[in-house]
């Protein structure tokens, strides 16, 4: 606690107000976030192909808005383009909640993909414009942790109060994440109105606001030129692959269709995630602090490729057990996986977004964002598609395999990225820094 009231109060009021935005934006997201699928199924009436391809929009969406994101968060500032995403969102939602056709449902969900895709370049560069050096990777941390938080809490919300039998319920809960919505735009339009989001100073009382006009941004391809850049976003698409992108389809479907993990088990396994990343995220950033981050992703690639072990173990010794004695295995080795795997999750989110605002210039750090973004987004489309094709052909043992080889070809590309990286933006301290050049 002591830690948490010096990080507070470190920072400025716009950092604070920044934290608000992700409260409202999270719990609002928690309400809906587990139900879609269902809400499309079950209370809309789709047929499984239609609403699988629905939820992928989302992606789609996402990953096509990353690109226009970055140019516009350098030309425009990231206050206005995380306005504009946030009015997608309320949009989205609302259209969502009376969608009775799938075009309808289609276009909502295609509107909520771009909020996504808008406001991670845009959000990140937002942070990158309150705080920077190691509040900077503190306050990644602290934002990811209320962001599993606020999903959490919304999502026992949301499962309370939502009903199959009462389609009502699922309107009522789409308006109400548009209504959180509403909220965090309130906060960008006055208490934030001053922060435009050009990044590049300190954490002192009006930093990030615009500076003088300077040299024309730099384009995509100046930025992807940057070995850096490129590895970077290799590692988070190998991430969200072998990670982040495996929890909607690959994890859930794996537990249940090969490890025979009931329903309400899977349920309680994502509540594990949730719990330990809230617990365990500020003692980590306790720890890593002034460390090299790279090596933080080093030990997260290990972590997840012993999760996944863990997994894969499971279900293979279940079966050779009595059926009660092989579901109480099965179910701890979800439940080990899950907890295992939220300690990387609280190695990587502190660490890869603050490398990549240290590497980039207050002219290009939209476009630096937005290929993070980009990388993030193209592992979450891809990592349904390959759990689908593995799982489907039951190959759940090679499934396995190649989510920890993912992982571990994640510890070569953090040493690979270490190369290339100044000793800056992997988190040393401006001393020890000048001792590595």
């Amino acid at each position: 606690m002591a830690w948490l009231r010096s990080f507070w109060s470190g920072l400025p009021a716009e950092g604070r107000w920044l934290l608000a935005v992700v409260a409202a934006q999270t719990l609002g997201r928690g309400l809906t976030l587990p139900f879609t699928i269902i809400y499309l199924r079950e209370v809309r009436g789709f047929d499984l192909g239609v609403a699988g391809a629905l939820m992928a929009l989302v992606a789609v969406a996402g990953f096509a808005a990353t690109v226009p994101t970055g140019r516009l968060v350098d030309r425009y500032g990231a206050r206005g383009v995380l306005l504009g995403g946030q009015g997608a969102m309320v949009a989205g939602c609302a259209l969502l909640a009376f969608a009775a056709d799938p075009w309808t449902a289609g276009a909502a969900l295609t509107l909520i993909g771009l909020t996504f895709g808008a406001a991670l370049p845009a959000f990140n560069t937002m942070i990158a414009a309150v705080a920077d050096g190691d509040v900077r990777q503190r306050f990644f941390g602290v934002h990811f942790a209320l962001m599993n938080l606020g999903i959490g809490a919304g999502g026992v919300a949301g499962g309370l109060f939502v009903d199959v039998e009462a389609p009502a319920t699922f309107a009522a809960v789409y308006l109400a994440e548009a209504a959180t919505a509403l909220v965090a735009m309130a906060v960008l339009l006055w208490p934030l109105r001053r922060l435009r989001g050009r990044a590049g100073r300190g954490a002192a009382p009006g930093a990030g606001r615009d500076p003088a006009p300077g040299p024309r941004e730099a384009g995509y391809r100046a930025v992807l030129r940057q070995p850096a850049a490129r590895r970077l976003a290799a590692v988070t698409f190998i991430g969200v692959l072998a990670g982040h992108g495996q929890f909607q389809v690959g994890i859930p479907s794996f537990a249940r269709e090969v490890a025979g993990v009931s329903t309400g088990a899977i349920g309680l396994a994502f509540a594990v995630n949730t719990v330990m990343i809230v617990v365990l995220q500020l003692p980590v950033l306790s720890a890593i602090g002034g460390r090299r981050r790279t090596r933080a992703m080093l030990v997260m690639g290990g972590a997840w490729a012993g999760a996944w072990v863990l997994l894969g173990l499971s279900a293979l010794g279940a079966g050779d057990l009595p059926p009660g004695a092989g579901a109480a295995v099965a179910t701890a080795g979800l439940l080990a996986f899950m907890a295992v795997f939220a300690f990387g999750e609280t190695l990587l989110q502190p660490t890869v977004p603050a490398v990549t605002n240290d590497l980039a210039t207050d002219h290009d750090r939209g476009r630096y964002n937005a290929v993070n973004a980009a990388a993030f987004n193209g592992g979450a489309i891809a990592a349904p598609a390959i759990a689908g094709l593995f799982l489907g052909l039951d190959l759940g043992a090679w499934y396995v395999g190649l989510m920890a080889a993912g992982c571990l070809a994640l510890c070569g590309l953090a040493l690979a990225l270490e190369r290339v990286i100044p000793p800056e933006a992997n988190g040393l301290p401006a001393t020890a820094a000048r001792g590595a050049r």
